[in-house]
């Protein structure tokens, strides 16, 4: 088990474990900075939601900036597990955590979020299959973060309104069109 560090927000500098699980790639710090610079540093009152939870580096991070929700979705046991102690640690009340598919739980969400993070594992064709539930997904003023292994022109109804490459990791940010 490694650990990483919240960067914002009221758990500035709080680690969090992130299980050993195969494919698992935490977000990385400079990565996860520049996101919450494009999204604003105060996420007072926002709704997230975390496709792919993972290591839930990002949705611990905007809980610690003040989401007013973050849902969590993981299917991996060992990684659920150690997002569920992590919560506990932290006292993560905003934080509800789902263990399930995540394509399905997209497929039936009844509210619509304001922020989406959206980092599958790499090489298995989840961001083509969550494209078209996307939009649904999101309210009005809505952003989807997507974090792949290429860099994403566009996705249909979805506007890309920033960008950038750490190493092998290429982060994008849309919005809801109009």
């Amino acid at each position: 088990m490694s650990r990483i560090r919240i960067i914002g927000g009221a758990w500035r500098s709080r680690l969090i474990d992130v299980s050993t699980v195969k494919g698992l790639r935490p977000t990385p710090d400079r990565v996860r900075e520049t996101l919450f610079n494009w999204l604003g540093q105060d996420m007072d009152g926002l709704r997230c939601l975390d496709l792919f939870a993972g290591s839930g580096a990002l949705g611990f991070e905007a809980a610690s900036r003040g989401a007013a929700s973050v849902t969590m979705v993981e299917q991996d046991p060992v990684a659920w597990a150690a997002l569920q102690a992590n919560a506990k640690t932290l006292q993560a009340s905003c934080v509800q955590l789902v263990r399930g598919d995540a394509l399905k739980f997209a497929s039936s969400a009844v509210q619509p979020f304001d922020v989406v993070f959206l980092d599958p594992p790499y090489r298995a064709g989840w961001i083509e299959r969550m494209v078209p539930l996307l939009p649904k997904l999101l309210t009005e003023e809505g952003r989807v973060y997507v974090e792949a292994e290429y860099k994403i022109e566009n996705i249909d109804r979805l506007t890309r309104i920033k960008h950038g490459t750490a190493g092998q990791v290429y982060y994008h940010l849309f919005a809801a069109s109009a």
